[in-house]
């Protein structure tokens, strides 16, 4: 066991019985029919879906998330919609006390499954878009589903059904940020997440790609409260920065084992949906364990809750407190060493791994009728980014 985890055990029932996650995400699948490259999905995707949870262990899995408190409860993928249990999921959890959310593509959806949603309890469902438009939907996507996605957000708002909408942003659609606000209003949308891409996965395999210049940036940020400002009450916008260009990094998941739980497709159990990125580190699954166990005592769970683990300059920090020394996974992702500093923060020692990606997206060419050298995500890039990861070792 690393030294710098010593204690940390001993204290884990004391701080763990302290957190009650609220918010369950249920990964239902990996698969997907998009191909987006900033995909949160893992590299290696799985050949098969034979190793997905079952219709009984997921109810086992919401029953268990219930008694420990959870009330929120998202399913998501890949694309939920791809599961045939789904109606019979939706509808176990909204019995069950859960505030239910589908995030989906929307792409297999019809209005038959909309009005089946609506009758199992679902609250909300949440499109995402890839464009503002049908060829950088079809682009950024692959696939050619926008005029799809816009009957199916009409579908969803004729049920009574609150509707939100997501756009990811990057450097290719992030000046189209009004042209997303003005689609989100004329489809009826209540809540709009212009989210910029977060650097996992996919995404940070294509980060030289996708990230936008702090123009881009600023003008997007300034469109976006002049929209506000012209439809007040109108519509709930959530304009989510990209942390590269903050100068303090985000509390984890609101603090590792405090909040969330993310249930993979295997079965494996996750306080954030990028944790499993950090080698070193085992992952407990609900079809060893229980959910109680695996909060309360797992080696997974505890290792990073409160600040024990913490090593310079975050030990000493007096805002350790306030963001708990940054995204784990990022930390481990760009540094190679899971306890340090998060290199968002201008006091980390690693800060020039953000300075240089921040300043190469100045250098670069934003353009979207440029070539665009991205990696799209899909069985057969999985496969030879695979390949490639075996034959560098």
């Amino acid at each position: 066991m690393d030294s710098r985890y010593i204690g940390v055990a001993f204290l884990s029932g004391e701080i763990a019985n302290s957190y009650i996650p609220m918010w369950l995400l249920a990964e239902l699948t990996y698969a997907c029919p998009l191909q987006c490259p900033y995909c949160s999905n893992p590299l290696q995707l799985p050949a098969s879906r034979k190793q997905e949870l079952n219709t009984s262990e997921w109810l086992r899995v919401m029953k268990e998330a219930r008694k420990l408190g959870a009330v929120q409860l998202g399913f998501s993928g890949g694309e939920p919609l791809l599961r045939k249990d789904l109606v019979e999921l939706m509808q176990a959890a909204n019995d069950l006390g859960f505030y239910c959310n589908l995030i989906t593509s929307a792409v297999g959806l019809d209005e038959e499954k909309i009005k089946l949603f609506k009758k199992a309890g679902i609250k909300h469902i949440q499109i995402s878009f890839q464009g503002s438009s049908k060829d950088t939907n079809a682009l950024f996507g692959g696939t050619d589903s926008f005029e799809h996605k816009l009957a199916m957000t009409k579908a969803v708002i004729n049920q009574g059904i609150p509707l939100g909408l997501n756009f990811v942003l990057h450097r290719h659609n992030i000046h189209q940020v009004t042209d997303f606000l003005m689609l989100a209003e004329e489809l009826g949308a209540e809540f709009v997440e212009l989210a910029n891409t977060q650097y996992y996965a996919w995404a940070l395999h294509n980060r030289d790609q996708l990230l936008p210049s702090s123009a881009q940036l600023e003008e997007a940020e300034e469109a976006t409260n002049r929209f506000r400002e012209q439809h007040k009450g109108k519509m709930n916008v959530i304009f989510v920065a990209p942390d590269y260009y903050e100068k303090r990094p985000k509390k984890c998941s609101n603090g590792w084992g405090t909040t969330f739980i993310t249930v993979t497709p295997d079965g494996s159990v996750l306080p954030c949906q990028s944790a499993k990125v950090i080698e070193g580190l085992e992952f407990p699954n609900v079809r060893d364990a229980s959910l109680d166990y695996i909060w309360k005592q797992s080696e997974l769970f505890n290792h990073f809750r409160g600040t024990d683990w913490m090593q310079e300059p975050c030990s000493s920090c007096p805002e350790k407190d306030l963001d708990l020394g940054g995204c784990r996974c990022q930390a481990y992702m760009l540094t190679g060493d899971r306890y340090a500093t998060d290199p968002i923060c201008e006091k980390s020692p690693d800060r020039h791994l953000i300075s240089d990606a921040v300043k190469a997206a100045e250098q670069s060419d934003p353009l979207i009728n440029e070539p665009v050298p991205l990696l799209f995500r899909n069985t057969r890039n999985a496969k030879n980014l695979s390949m490639s990861e075996s034959q560098s070792e």
